[in-house]
């Protein structure tokens, strides 16, 4: 994609001149507030909307005018869309049918796509007989079924429920791995877009704030945007800069440490695994810091408020960011 922009009636720009290189075999995520561009650009890849302005190319086809039917793509979206009249086979084949596939071929390649997705046994029933989970491994099937360049995916976890949605994001990035489509996939999750990426681009505004590896984007964000948006980041002022550190990188001392800033917790959260403090600082600021309770009861937690306390973090977990794009 090279300066691809959208702007819709009433002069708004949803889409503002993104250039994005996905490599062929790639998972690409999409992450993003709601409203920030990632579906519209989705779409625009699709052909289902038109550019304003630039350049869409799949490999080596420059594919901005093609209609959808002659971009080599399939969509997966939240709804699932199955046909309801139609048995998970007739689903899965219906594309094959449209392009006049030999029915022997056609019947080998939705058992095999059945298999990989594990759908052998209800290849007989119809949507309605299905669980929320079993249709979107249908809708999945339906679409890889037709061997696509390039395989787009809308928010396609979205309704189901947090068991099954992680269940569903390892089972993608091992099909995704198995066969070998490129992926871009949207979600306003940001534990799904780390969880399942190669690489993520984190939109805000109709822009890409920053494109990198899960761990680049969180380990590194280059923007108090981005710092904020993936994951939870505390963001200080020194020096006139803007600094970044992540709770679970900062170290709770003693009053009487040698080292670190001196601060009161101000909160204390017990959550199970790990406690959550709120510690503001004697020289400004407050900051979230997370520890994992490896001796720590529900009653210590609740005795550290008003401590006085230091935190120390290393040189390297900080980083400098910028207001944005």
């Amino acid at each position: 994609m090279s300066g691809v922009s959208k702007t819709f009636p009433g002069g708004v720009k949803a889409v503002d001149g993104i250039n994005l290189t996905i490599k062929d075999g790639e998972f690409m995520v999409l992450v993003g507030p709601s409203g920030c561009g990632k579906s519209t650009l989705l779409r625009l890849v699709a052909g289902l909307e038109e550019a304003s302005q630039g350049t869409v190319a799949i490999g080596d086809t420059d594919v901005t005018t093609f209609a959808p039917r002659r971009r080599d793509i399939a969509m997966v979206f939240q709804s699932y869309a199955l046909y309801p009249h139609m048995s998970v086979r007739q689903n899965i084949a219906y594309g094959l049918k449209v392009r006049r596939t030999p029915k022997d071929e056609a019947k080998r390649r939705v058992e095999e796509v059945a298999a990989m997705l594990g759908l052998e046994g209800l290849l007989g029933r119809r949507p309605a007989q299905l669980s929320g989970g079993q249709r979107q491994r249908v809708a999945l099937a339906r679409a890889i079924v037709n061997r696509p360049e390039v395989l787009l995916l809308d928010e396609p976890l979205g309704a189901l429920d947090l068991k099954l949605r992680q269940e569903m994001q390892t089972e993608l990035k091992r099909i995704q791995g198995e066969v070998g489509i490129t992926f871009i996939y949207v979600t306003h999750d940001q534990e799904e877009a780390l969880t399942m990426s190669d690489r993520i681009a984190v939109f805000s505004g109709g822009r890409i704030e920053q494109v990198g590896s899960p761990s680049d984007v969180y380990e590194r964000p280059e923007t108090e945007f981005v710092a904020g948006f993936v994951g939870v980041s505390n963001i200080l002022e020194r020096d006139g800069r803007k600094i970044t550190v992540r709770p679970e990188k900062i170290r709770i001392l003693s009053e009487r440490a040698a080292e670190g800033e001196p601060g009161t917790v101000r909160d204390a959260v017990y959550v199970g695994m790990v406690t959550r403090y709120t510690v503001e600082l004697d020289a400004g600021g407050v900051l979230q810091v997370v520890e994992q309770n490896l001796d720590t009861s529900f009653a210590d937690v609740s005795s550290a408020l008003g401590q006085r306390v230091r935190l120390l973090w290393s040189p390297e977990n900080v980083f400098e960011i910028r207001e944005g794009k």
